[in-house]
């Protein structure tokens, strides 16, 4: 027929001469492995750095955060939650008794001053309006330690608590301590180093 050839080669088929290829040779897989190793190694240490500088800055803002809800209990309580109630203030009311309303001289040193608030003078359980923070129990820091709180405060010279993380080394009273306060003493948004007195 027209001058084409009787004997053409369907699509299907192959030359048997031609090898199949079916895998990877040792040297190639070799060659992948070793860029892989040298993309780890340059990139690697760059994330881990990366990583550490992430967990310190959410400690900053999970402290800011804490101050925040703080300001709000304060509001509603004329008072911030004692040393002994801590943060699980935030979560559940305190206690009657625990209120530090029990009508003594230490509910002067510990209430907050607010203008125009005349309700209970030393805040009780009654005015608490919470959880003021959205989660059922108190968040960790990322290395897995509880946030420290104290109140009367020992290193703001304001009259707000002090509250931090030990860090990564989980050692009180270290460098890499995450504070609320400033080297001079004043509340700040999270220093990253602790002063020790």
């Amino acid at each position: 027929r027209n001058g084409e050839s009787p004997m053409k080669k369907s699509p299907t088929t192959r030359d048997r001469n031609t090898p199949l290829r079916h895998g990877f040779t040792l040297t190639e897989l070799l060659i992948v492995m070793a860029i892989l190793v040298l993309l780890v190694s340059l990139v690697g240490p760059r994330l881990l750095g990366s990583k550490a500088k992430a967990d310190i800055n959410s400690v900053k803002t999970q402290i800011g955060m804490f101050q925040a809800s703080l300001e709000r209990y304060a509001i509603d309580l004329n008072r911030f939650p004692t040393s002994e109630q801590g943060l699980a203030a935030l979560i559940a009311a305190p206690s009657a008794d625990s209120t530090g309303a029990t009508g003594g001289d230490s509910a002067g040193t510990d209430s907050l001053e607010l203008e125009g608030d005349d309700a209970a003078a030393g805040g009780s359980s009654s005015a608490w309006d919470g959880p003021y923070i959205k989660t059922e129990t108190l968040p960790k820091d990322p290395w897995g330690n509880t946030y420290r709180y104290e109140f009367p405060a020992t290193h703001n010279k304001l009259n707000v608590p002090d509250i931090w993380s030990l860090g990564p080394d989980g050692q009180e009273n270290t460098e890499d301590d995450i504070v609320s306060w400033t080297g001079d003493g004043t509340s700040g948004e999270g220093g990253e180093s602790a002063t020790t007195e």
